[in-house]
């Protein structure tokens, strides 16, 4: 576990007196004890944890409530492209709408993915459904409380497992995101970059973590990542848990978790086609598998930057670009409009023109709104 010299340090140390150094200091600073960091975080977690929909109180015995891991996996799924604050209206909508996993899993994948519209990659949603009709159909619409069971659920992974049992069933499971990894990172002073330093982590969180209390443990570490160890300026100040942090003693703190060198996303470039007749547009259904599967969209290239052929002839007109960033790429896609006295053959669905970026993917929901917004500054009858 390599660990960064604390500044205005003097002398040599080798790696064996270094450590020795390091564990004096630890225990030593400000009268603290090193080992104490955990109940002193969940002391702390209880007088300031964030009150959240899918949250139980800290301290509290899980609510008696058949459907309450249900309620912890969608907002885990929603929070990973996501704000709390962004999630929440869509946690409260999509609760009151499928209030259960089977009610999840018997809905229209039509209407889930319109109701998912503005919460990151839809292939997230497909895997939602695809989860809740899992539960249904193997465990009798109820999640199962083991880690190696829920990740054995469509898209669930290492993280949501670990979520799920601790926080959806009180299971001592190991939780870490990217918040958990900043403070730990910090705390230890790991000087190994992301991805390479997650073994430390885990190990040390797993030696940390009180019994029966994983899920608080976790959130505590969480709310503390939001409130205090922010990624810029951490205000060691009002930390629970400064005096035993190897980072503070650094003098730099801010700089953990060192990450690797970033590398240039890819630069892509696609056409798509806005076809209108008779006051509506005509959409498309993408393939069910790849970007933005089985959704609805204005009919468009590969993205491949080969020569984009349109669906038809015609006086196509430029409407200029609009940028999306995508996990592994960017995307510069092109715009052209041709409008025509009545709808042509082919295969897709007409909706009006006014609502025709209701439900879309953001990517081609801003390609209509440069449509519209063009069509308005030329007097152009698009509504």
């Amino acid at each position: 576990m390599a660990r960064v010299r604390p500044r205005g340090i003097s002398g040599r140390f080798s790696g064996v007196d270094w450590e020795g150094f390091l564990a004096i200091r630890l225990s030593c600073h400000s009268g603290a004890v090193s080992d104490s960091w955990p109940h002193d975080l969940l002391d702390w977690y209880g007088a300031h944890a964030r009150v959240l929909p899918w949250r139980n109180p800290p301290g509290a015995a899980l609510p008696d409530d058949p459907d309450w891991p249900y309620r912890v996996w969608l907002s885990e799924v929603m929070l990973q492209q996501t704000t709390v604050e962004a999630a929440t209206p869509y946690f409260h909508a999509f609760t009151a709408r499928w209030p259960t996993v089977a009610a999840l899993a018997a809905c229209d994948d039509d209407d889930l993915m319109q109701a998912w519209a503005g919460l990151g990659y839809y292939a997230r949603a497909r895997n939602l459904l695809a989860c809740a009709r899992a539960v249904v159909a193997q465990h009798g619409g109820r999640f199962p409380g083991e880690e190696a069971a829920l990740r054995a659920l469509p898209g669930i992974g290492d993280y949501t497992a670990a979520a799920v049992a601790a926080f959806g069933f009180g299971r001592d499971a190991v939780v870490i995101d990217g918040n958990v990894e900043r403070v730990v990172t910090r705390l230890l002073a790991l000087a190994e970059p992301l991805p390479g330093a997650r073994g430390a982590i885990r190990a040390a969180l797993a030696t940390a973590m009180p019994a029966g209390r994983a899920g608080d443990f976790a959130q505590g570490l969480m709310d503390l990542a939001r409130r205090v160890c922010t990624p810029r300026a951490p205000r060691c100040l009002a930390c629970p848990i400064a005096a035993t942090c190897a980072g503070r003693q650094t003098g730099a703190p801010e700089d953990f978790p060192v990450k690797p060198a970033k590398k240039a996303r890819p630069q892509r470039q696609g056409t798509a086609w806005w076809i209108e007749a008779e006051g509506q547009v005509l959409l498309v259904r993408r393939p069910a598998k790849g970007l933005l599967g089985g959704m609805l969209a204005l009919p468009s290239c590969d993205w491949r930057g080969q020569a984009a052929v349109p669906p038809l002839s015609g006086d196509w007109q430029a409407m200029g670009v609009v940028r999306h960033g995508f996990t592994h790429f960017e995307l510069a896609l092109t715009v052209k409009a041709l409008r025509l006295a009545a709808r042509p053959e082919l295969d897709g669905e007409w909706v009006a023109v006014g609502s025709a970026a209701t439900g879309l993917p953001t990517l081609f929901a801003k390609a209509v709104q440069l449509v519209l917004a063009h069509a308005r500054d030329d007097g152009t009858n698009a509504a």
